[in-house]
Formats: structure tokens, sequence, C-alpha cells
């Protein structure tokens, strides 16, 4: 079963400085049918004015991961890490027993556009982590690359929870399957672009929640990049 979770039928927070899109409830903006799939909490997709961006604030106990698509997002955090993420780059923050920091734009005339992530863990009060991964575009065309997993496989980032977490981009024509074990779920998040999901279209800002499905099968109707999750 696929239910899709339209782009324009997502939360919105725009506050000059911010646009944001949410795929489900945050901050002020509540929707109690969609709060969550599974361990997957948010997805805010992000556009940032130049020199602007999140000054210090606190998380604790959830796995947050940013995936920059457009632009420069400069990280600084209470453990001393501090990153220029780029397009491709992928940032991982566990923010454990307790995190500090903020995110802005690292250029002063372009904007920065950011997919946001948080996954619930399955374990509270676990130390805070930070990691970067620099995607290659060679990593993710036509390929499945994953990013978040609970053991590292595959040069992926370490979370603490039972979730795969996948970038892909593809162009017009590609098609690349993953299968769904029993009793597992799936979300796919359309950053860019647009693809045909078994045969369902997804346009740009579109997910869609998947359950009792066997394969995934994705094609690109034009050139786009993907979030695929695959959760307990």
């Amino acid at each position: 079963m696929i239910t899709v979770r339209h782009a324009a039928d997502r939360g919105k927070t725009n506050i000059g400085w911010l646009d944001s899109k949410h795929s489900f409830s945050f901050g002020r903006y509540y929707s109690p049918e969609n709060m969550g799939f599974r361990s997957l909490r948010v997805i805010n997709d992000d556009r940032v004015r130049p020199a602007a961006g999140f000054g210090r604030h606190p998380h604790r106990d959830m796995e947050i991961i940013s995936w920059v698509l457009s632009g420069e997002l400069a990280h600084e955090d209470s453990t001393g890490s501090r990153a220029v993420l780029k397009p491709g780059h992928v940032q991982r923050m566990s923010a454990g027993t307790g995190i500090v920091h903020s995110e802005f734009n690292g250029s002063q005339t372009e904007p920065v556009h950011f997919l946001q992530i948080w996954i619930e863990p399955n374990k509270d009060g676990i130390p805070p982590r930070f990691e970067d991964l620099a995607l290659t575009p060679e990593e993710v065309q036509g390929k499945l690359r994953l990013i978040a997993s609970p053991d590292g496989r595959d040069g992926s980032s370490v979370i603490q929870q039972d979730a795969l977490i996948y970038i892909t981009a593809l162009n017009e024509g590609q098609q690349l399957t993953l299968p769904v074990a029993p009793g597992r779920y799936a979300w796919v998040q359309v950053a860019t672009g647009s693809v045909n999901l078994n045969g369902t279209k997804l346009e740009t800002g579109d997910g869609a929640a998947i359950s009792e499905e066997t394969l995934l099968t994705l094609q690109g109707t034009e050139k786009s990049d993907i979030l695929l999750f695959d959760l307990a």
C-alpha cells in the first residue's frame, strides 16, 4: 500500500529569512494525522536566505540528519564540531544527552536549500555524536547510497535506530529497485524532480508512506534527487 503525502498539503513556515515546508507536525504547524511515520518524525524542506539561519538552540535524544541540495550550510555545536556543508553533503548529529548547535547559511549572497530529518532513537541518553559525509555525484547517480544505519554498514553514519536511510539521484528513464523485508515499512521523499514509485507518480516535495510492499521500483521521469527510508 502506498499513501502519498502531497507537497501542497505540507505545513508551511515563512518568516522572511526562512521558508520551510513540513511533511509532519513541527513547531507551530500541528497536524494530528501527520505526526510522523514509524521512527521518522520530521522532514523539513528548508530554504534560508544569505547570512541568516538558526541561532544556538538545544536538542536531546534525537537523530538529526541534514542533506544540502544547494548552497552552503555552516554548522557549529557544543561538542566543538564545526563544518560547512556543500551540495551533496550529509550531516548526522546524535543529540543524545544534550547538544546545543547552530545552523547558518554559509554564504553572504546565495540562499541555501536543505532537508532536515529527525529520527526518534530507540535508546535515550547516548553521548552526543556528529559526523559529516561528503558524497560525490558518482556515489548516488543511479544508485542507492546508504547514508545512515544502526551499524555503519557500507560507509554509512551510525544512528541509534533500526532504520536505513538512502539517497539516490535518477535521470529520466533511470530505474532502481529495493526489496522490502516482511514486517518492514518505507518512506520515499522526492527532494527535486519527479519519479514513478511502483507506478505512482511523485513530484517535487511529495512523500509516500509504504506498507505491505515487497519490492520498491523507482523510475525517474526527469532529473531527480530522492530520499528513501527503510523502517522497522
